[in-house]
């Protein structure tokens, strides 16, 4: 999972990178659109990553979950 997280944010990163280039050579509707997809991958990471009242993400939950799956 920690993984994945990571990757997401690299490419939001370079999504954004990528959107200013685009902008400058005059591509702007493909600029905003970029702009919009890093927007939802960082998003999705906050999701999983930013814990709840009681201090867990739920990525932590998910973690948690295959740990016992996996003693069983």
């Amino acid at each position: 999972m920690d993984t994945v997280l990571s990757l997401v944010v690299l490419a939001a990163i370079v999504l954004v990178g990528a959107a200013i280039f685009a902008f400058r050579r005059g591509a702007r509707q493909q600029a905003v659109l970029m702009l919009v997809l890093a927007a939802v991958g960082v998003v999705n990471v906050l999701i999983w990553t930013v814990p709840d009242a009681a201090g867990t993400s739920p990525a932590e939950k998910l973690e948690t979950a295959k740990s016992e799956g996996a003693a069983r």
